[in-house]
């Protein structure tokens, strides 16, 4: 499409002042109010020119767009009167999208969630003694059951927002003022631009960096070992791999260091899974359990990664360090709320339920590829004017979690005629319940292990509706 052509594409569009006059605009603005439907009007004339821009739309589309103007206008004043935060459907093939929320919650924990926060509870409140309590303890006792059936005793446990303010306080409670050995290869960027040098300087630990990136050994450790040294550290490479000319000590070698110089070792483990992944088809992910086993001081991770649970940073391990973490100041500025404590019980009653399946991550990493490709036939039918084909793929595990482990899956293969796959992805992002896709050359993928089959008969509405107007 010549810029020529696109000028007077563009020239077709009406001005703001134009649609607040006519009769559809001046009722909005008796609805909605002059300000919140002027704003309206912009942002979609604004969408229709990017589209114009990128050749999406022709003179006869942009026909069939104005001609639906009003509608649209509605749609998008309604949506900015409403929520912001929107249930949306993962097609997206990756099982731990940050960007998505991370894990779903079980309906157990939801249901808690709503039980708990609709009237007073006793967050803070000791029953027996009729006197105030400590709202951790709530947790600690579930995750004390746990650990023990795994042949672990003399654990304890703290909760706060999420596993890098578990890195922070417990750097802060246990080294602040000292030194931290940490190798060089593990000095990683966490998402979000945080990076584990800069929380430790956050905390006031000073960084003792050792080895190179590849190769670290015990004896690098050792040689950094003063008597300001407060805590060995390893932090678990969970978003890359480092392959090739690679070493790397076993954390037991650490912990005997440790041992040997009265020094304690901290796990930064950022995913941390209460299951053993290899009966899910992941090796190589260390668990919770395996890492106290192993003897490790403390280990920090997130509530809503592999877990499966609410956001959330857990510090487990040795009770004397744990108490020192609940005495600092930080601790306070960290904790978390009645409504994350409700959902984490209900995820760890799971757990001792042994009910995995009722998570809906590990559901979805357990999830046979079989069934996902049955479902993808099944909604197949309903693409009517696409091309659908159903394909092989790879689920991702993501959230920083399992770094190059893939699932095998199936994804339904989304194509049209004269509708580039960017239009599609947004057709159907912009559904009532959004759908979130992926586009790989040219086309449109729906890896349906990430989508509850509750949702597949909404998924076949929507594809069967696709093309018969624009969702904007």
């Amino acid at each position: 499409m010549t810029n020529v052509f696109k000028s007077k594409i563009f020239r077709r569009l009406p001005a703001v002042d134009e649609l607040l006059r006519t009769a559809e605009g001046a009722a909005l603005v008796v609805d909605y109010g002059r300000l919140n439907v002027t704003e309206a009007m912009r942002l979609e004339l604004d969408e229709l020119r990017a589209r114009i821009s990128d050749g999406a739309l022709d003179i006869d589309k942009l026909e069939e767009a104005l001609a639906v103007l009003p509608e649209a206008l509605e749609r998008r004043v309604k949506r900015a009167a409403g929520y912001s935060l929107r249930r949306v459907i993962n097609a997206t093939g990756v099982i731990i999208h940050t960007n998505l929320g991370r894990a779903p919650l079980s309906r157990e924990a939801a249901e808690r969630i709503a039980e708990t926060v609709t009237g007073y509870s006793n967050l803070e409140f000791d029953l027996d003694k009729g006197e105030r309590g400590r709202r951790d303890g709530h947790a600690q006792s579930l995750f004390s059951q746990l650990f023990a059936r795994q042949g672990i005793s003399q654990t304890a446990t703290v909760v706060v927002n999420n596993n890098a303010a578990a890195v922070l306080l417990a750097l802060a409670a246990l080294a602040g003022g000292g030194e931290v050995i940490v190798s060089r290869g593990e000095l990683v960027e966490i998402g979000g631009s945080f990076r584990i040098p800069e929380i430790m300087a956050q905390s006031g630990a000073v960084l003792r960096e050792v080895g190179t990136t590849n190769r670290t050994r015990i004896a690098d450790y050792e040689k950094a070992i003063t008597e300001r040294t407060r805590l060995l550290l390893r932090v678990h490479r969970s978003n890359f791999e480092i392959v090739g000319f690679t070493e790397q000590p076993a954390l037991a070698e650490l912990v005997e260091l440790g041992r040997r110089h009265g020094i304690g070792v901290m796990e930064d483990l950022g995913s941390g899974a209460l299951v053993e992944l290899e009966s899910y088809g992941i090796a190589g992910e260390p668990d919770v359990y395996s890492s106290l086993r192993t003897g490790v001081s403390l280990v920090t991770y997130s509530g809503d990664k592999l877990l499966g649970g609410p956001q959330a940073g857990l510090a487990s391990g040795d009770p004397a360090m744990i108490e020192r973490l609940r005495a600092h100041p930080l601790f306070r500025a960290l904790r978390v709320d009645k409504m994350c404590y409700a959902a984490l019980e209900a995820t760890l009653v799971t757990y001792l339920r042994e009910e995995y399946e009722r998570l809906p991550v590990l559901h979805m990493l357990r999830l046979p590829a079989e069934d996902v490709q049955r479902r993808c036939q099944s909604l197949a039918h309903s693409a009517s004017g696409l091309s659908a084909k159903v394909a092989e793929t790879e689920s991702i595990i993501g959230g920083g979690a399992a770094p190059g482990k893939t699932l095998p899956s199936f994804a339904l293969s989304l194509a049209c005629d004269g509708m580039s796959a960017t239009e599609l992805a947004r057709r159907l992002r912009h559904q009532a319940t959004p759908i979130v896709a992926r586009v790989e050359e040219d086309r449109v993928l729906l890896d349906l292990r990430t989508v509850d089959a509750a949702d597949d008969q909404y998924l076949s509405e929507a594809l069967a509706n696709l093309l018969k107007s624009d969702p904007v």
